[in-house]
């Protein structure tokens, strides 16, 4: 593997603060490509059964993919994965901004963390060193001030990544943070590094990665901007309005969350979308690491500048909430980056708390609407004072010990996002076979659905939505280990990144090579949540979207119908009518031995 890939693993053992470097296996290379496929198979293959992911026995892995850090559009992306301490799954999440590509160009395609520091330090790695450093002065800092802190110390060209106090405290929902405000947000990932006592990973490298064609790959680049900038989401929606430009659409649809998933409607909508953001709160866009799009949004409110609010976030911190106050909204979302807390669980967590006390079960809580207690709340939930101890679990624990687990709006214990499932059979059906639990990423089936990307299927029928799904999901699962960003899916086909893989690693890849792989990484992490004690028992959705209509919108009267869906999508991934992988199907993939 002389193009594409670094060839070499780095493990420190934060036990004894010892550090080794290994050479990639090339038959896991080739299989599995790097991301979220590397980590999962380097995790499952090292990780004992039903082991506390806040325990030092737990590990954190950290990759990249063979295209990160090469002139590939948005390949600035990198992964992070472990066991979830809010669920219990296999969680990986990945983020952009420019650390993962610097981390590559020290000379790594991977970073696995073992043990745990008997106290706070930060890693600092560059091309020619790994040093283990004390972080006990910074321990308390939140995300900018560590970032700034180390930056001073390390220089500008560093990049920082860390956990604020959330991490610290092991909040169940608490992020990694990059790039001050990218996130590795879901599942908790920032309490697996407070466990360890990690504070920080700073890295500053500048080493080549090599390409086998690059004239080849000129050429694909060439192609591939045509195609982003053609396309109407990634050549002028994205970067005019941000994900934001979303809000308006779902809600027209119906299916845009309103007070913990009790309605899909509001005429207020427009108050927090991305127009209101462009027209009022917009600085500048911004974007990631080699990224045309660049849907971020650099914003100012009262006198601070930061970066969002994003689609999810806009969403999660106010009209989940009942608010729609946008810069209240934008401080809070600048308050979660500092801090370091994922959005999405602690607005629907706050959500779940809100409706809990609007039926009489949890007088603590605020009211829906109350606008001025979400700051509070937000740091409460971070250092865990009061009723932010109980909320710091996450929604699943919180609504079960007031004995109301049916307004906990998640799956498999993961908060869900911005998109009512009750107005898209196929995001549902996404949501409750999701590895990680409630997840618009591993199959994003609103494009299909509602933006008729890349075909328009009819989104309240539940026909053939399993094949719709698995093919998602298996692609995704690919974008997240070459690695890059799904958005570029919009405008170009598994064949093209065949295409662009095969002349960045001289390795001749097909489309259908990409898609098994996703496939097979798929089925690995089925495997790692069933070893863990998941059954088709989690495969399904909070009572609500099976049981009651909306009321109101554009999904007025609708329902999920999982269960026709449910059988028909085990039979096509080939599974067991108990969602177990049949022998067959593991030794198509390569997995026969487990």
């Amino acid at each position: 593997m002389q193009f594409g890939w670094q060839n070499k693993i780095l493990s420190v053992n934060l036990d004894n603060q010892k550090d080794k470097i290994s050479e990639i296996d090339e038959e896991i290379a080739l299989n599995y490509l790097g991301g979220r496929g590397l980590a999962v198979k380097l995790y499952f293959d090292a990780i004992p059964p039903k082991i506390d992911p806040l325990s030092s026995k737990n590990q954190i892995i950290f990759a990249t993919g063979p295209i990160t850090a090469t002139p590939v559009y948005t390949s600035g992306r990198f992964s992070a994965l472990s066991k979830s301490p809010l669920t219990g799954t296999i969680c990986d999440a990945n983020s952009g901004g420019i650390w993962g590509a610097t981390f590559k160009k020290c000379g790594y395609d991977s970073l696995i963390l073992a043990g745990a520091a008997k106290s706070p330090i930060y890693l600092y790695i560059d091309e020619n060193e790994v040093k283990i450093e004390d972080a006990q002065k910074i321990w308390g800092l939140n995300t900018h001030e560590t970032t700034n802190n180390l930056q001073e110390i390390h220089g500008k060209n560093s990049k920082i990544l860390c956990i604020g106090p959330a991490g610290e405290n092991l909040v169940k929902f608490a992020s990694i943070m990059n790039d001050k405000n990218r996130a590795l947000g879901r599942g908790g990932l920032g309490a697996v590094m407070g466990s360890k006592k990690i504070k920080a990973i700073v890295v500053n490298g500048n080493k080549e990665v090599k390409i086998a064609d690059k004239k080849k790959l000129d050429f694909y680049l060439d192609e591939t901007k045509k195609w982003l900038d053609a396309i109407t989401i990634t050549g002028r929606s994205l970067p005019m309005f941000g994900t934001a430009v979303l809000v308006n659409i779902i809600n027209e649809f119906g299916l845009f969350p309103i007070r913990n998933f009790q309605e899909g409607y509001s005429d207020l909508a427009d108050k927090v979308s991305g127009e209101s953001i462009k027209e009022n709160i917009l600085v500048r866009k911004s974007g990631c690491y080699k990224c045309p799009i660049a849907c971020g949004r650099l914003t100012e409110v009262n006198g601070k500048t930061g970066k969002g609010p994003e689609y999810e976030t806009v969403w999660a911190l106010g009209p989940e909430l009942g608010i729609f106050d946008l810069k209240k909204i934008t401080e809070a979302n600048y308050r979660c980056n500092e801090l370091g807390i994922d959005t999405i669980s602690t607005g629907v967590t706050i959500g779940c708390a809100m409706e809990l006390k609007e039926k009489g079960y949890y007088n603590e809580a605020p009211s829906f609407g109350e606008v001025d207690k979400l700051g509070s709340l937000i740091e409460d939930i971070t250092y865990r004072k009061g009723i932010g101890n109980e909320l710091a679990e996450g929604s699943k624990f919180l609504a079960e010990s007031k004995n109301h687990p049916e307004f906990a709006m998640q799956v498999k214990g993961l908060e869900l996002p911005a998109y009512d499932p009750r107005g898209a059979q196929g995001q549902g059906l996404a949501y409750a076979t999701s590895n990680r639990g409630g997840c618009h990423l591993r199959a994003y089936i609103i494009g299909p659905e509602l933006l008729g990307v890349p075909t328009l299927f009819d989104r309240f029928q539940s026909y053939n939505k399993p094949d719709l799904v698995i093919r998602t999901q298996n692609i995704n699962a690919m974008l997240d280990s070459i690695i890059i960003c799904k958005f570029t899916a919009f405008a170009i086909s598994e064949d093209f990144y065949s295409r662009l893989l095969t002349a960045v690693t001289g390795i001749k890849y097909s489309s259908e090579d990409l898609m098994t792989i996703g496939e097979r990484i798929w089925n690995l992490e089925r495997l790692f949540n069933i070893r863990e004690g998941f059954t088709k028992k989690d495969d399904t959705l909070p009572k609500r979207f099976l049981t009651e209509p909306l009321k109101k919108g554009g999904s007025k009267g609708k329902i999920v119908k999982l269960d026709e869906m449910l059988s028909e999508y085990y039979i096509a991934r080939g599974w067991d009518q108990n969602g177990v992988p049949l022998k067959s199907t593991l030794e198509k993939l390569g997995l026969k031995e487990l």
